[in-house]
């Protein structure tokens, strides 16, 4: 008996949990205030289960059981308000609504009365359990099974009408939490009429409260991470709550009192430092966002206009002028790959930031694309840049055109940039199976101590920030990151300082 007790406050705990917390996300809100207002009323009906099955006499039980049956009656009617707001049919449903409102009133004025609970005696294991008086068989047949049967009906009609996709997700949460909910608090009618099926599934009445509010913070799309610390900081105050509960010396009660003041400081704590976190996170996202499209975007529109100046598109220039123009080109054309960079590293920081578009792609047609634009580069240093594919057939496998193409753009663009005399070979070949990607220079080489950081975060060799003053120490970094996403290796080998290197990218053919 003491378990169904238990399973009767811990229905209150998180009725009153999950109400606050939604009504807090936003008060002003009529589903919310509305849900408020149904966890308050099954808050009460799990409170005095609770006390009912905890009382030691028969008096005690017969007000807790009729508080709890005034709290009952109201649930089922605010659920029915709570499904017309949430499928938009409030307006429509308006006076059908008042009519389940008046019932609920005109029924609860008899349930602290005879005629709703007659008397109260031992079934089963149970010492004081409720027989039904006239009229409750009217608010189980109307009110419990009516009413909330018409609310689960229009449920699934809206989820299989739903063609939005996280909105269908939604009513299917809602579906679930009242058929667990309400199904689990049917199976305490049968012992009020002498049918001897204990009330097991009064345990899935939590599922209700919690189903539904998750499935409106869900789609509303409130913080989920701050609304799981939350949660876990709630559950560990209902946990460390029921255990005071049940201490039965006054001594145990301190104690565990003193951990449940403990858990409530501890959890505001963890709330607090998540919403900061997220709240910088959120401000990191902003100004991504604003590099992208005030920094980037112009820097890209500038690049195009020089060029075509360049080309000649606005007509002849004078030596002077194309000697400026053809500076700011290459400065832009070396800011838009850092700005780039620094938006790249900032989506790997963020979950789920970095999004991949896996296609067909030509590896050889991309190789050639990047020696073609780099040409110039190398052409300017007078140093040769070649290209060979040691194998004939096909390199296509799928992946991210944009990333790889950076990979192999960054990799051949360094090899001219450390290479002061000489060349750079780039060479494409198959070995067991897989692709094999190789820019091979005569440049300044790296040495042996840098190797175990060539590929970290913001790492630059000493030797190379002499060459390569504009160097940020990401390039390696994201494209150690872009060909780990598509199952691949990427690995350096040098003799040492100033006798050249090799950067391999092997990437397997699905």
């Amino acid at each position: 008996m003491e378990l169904f007790a238990i399973s009767g406050l811990v229905n209150a705990l998180v009725a009153v949990g999950f109400g606050i917390l939604v009504f807090s996300k936003n008060w002003r809100e009529r589903q919310n205030q509305i849900f408020l207002m149904m966890t308050a009323t099954l808050a009460v009906w799990g409170f005095s289960y609770w006390r009912w099955l905890s009382s030691g006499d028969t008096e005690t039980a017969l007000f807790w059981v009729r508080i709890l049956a005034v709290g009952s009656v109201f649930i089922p009617v605010f659920f029915f308000d709570w499904v017309t707001v949430l499928l938009q049919r409030g307006k429509k449903l308006r006076d059908f609504v008042a009519l389940a409102y008046l019932g609920s009133v005109a029924v609860s004025a008899f349930a602290l009365t005879d005629y709703f609970i007659a008397s109260i005696g031992p079934k089963l294991w149970f010492p004081f359990w409720p027989n039904a008086g006239a009229l409750y068989s009217i608010y189980i047949i109307v009110l419990y099974v009516g009413v909330v049967l018409w609310s689960i009906h229009a449920l699934y009609h809206g989820w299989r009408s739903e063609t939005d996709r996280a909105r269908r997700g939604q009513l299917l949460y809602v579906l679930w939490g009242a058929v667990l909910g309400f199904g689990g608090g049917l199976t305490n009618f049968f012992l009020w009429f002498d049918v001897f099926i204990p009330p097991y599934g009064n345990f899935l009445v939590a599922a209700f409260p919690f189903l539904l509010g998750y499935s409106v913070l869900k789609y509303k799309l409130f913080n989920m991470k701050t609304i799981t610390a939350e949660l876990i900081a709630f559950a560990l105050w209902v946990f460390t709550l029921i255990i005071t509960f049940l201490a039965e010396s006054t001594m145990l009660k301190l104690v565990y009192g003193f951990f449940m003041v403990l858990m409530g400081i501890g959890g505001a704590i963890l709330i607090k430092a998540v919403y900061k976190t997220e709240k910088l996170s959120e401000e990191k996202s902003e100004f991504m966002s604003f590099a992208s499209h005030q920094v980037k975007g112009p820097l890209t529109n500038f690049k195009s206009a020089t060029s075509m100046i360049l080309q000649g598109d606005f007509g002849p220039i004078s030596p002077e002028m194309r000697a400026t123009i053809q500076g700011l080109y290459r400065s832009t054309s070396q800011a838009i790959p850092m700005v780039q960079a620094f938006l790249d590293s900032s989506k790997l920081e963020q979950e789920g930031g970095m999004k991949y578009q896996m296609e067909r792609c030509d590896i050889k047609q991309l190789i050639e694309e990047v020696t073609r634009e780099e040409k110039f580069s190398a052409e300017e240093k007078d140093i040769v840049l070649s290209f060979i594919a040691t194998d004939i057939g096909s390199f296509v496998i799928r992946g991210d055109i944009i990333k790889l193409k950076q990979v192999f753009f960054n990799l051949i663009d360094n090899a001219i940039k450390y290479t002061q005399a000489g060349g750079v070979s780039v060479i494409l070949e198959k070995r067991n199976g897989n692709i094999l990607f190789s820019v091979h220079d005569t440049g300044v080489g790296i040495a042996e101590d840098a190797m175990p950081r060539l590929f970290k975060k913001f790492s630059r060799a000493a030797d190379s920030q002499k060459i390569n003053v504009s160097s940020n120490g990401l390039g390696l970094y994201l494209a150690s990151e872009f060909v780990k996403a598509h199952s691949g290796k990427i690995w350096a080998e040098s003799e040492g300082a100033g006798k050249g290197a090799a950067f391999f990218v092997e990437l397997p053919v699905k």
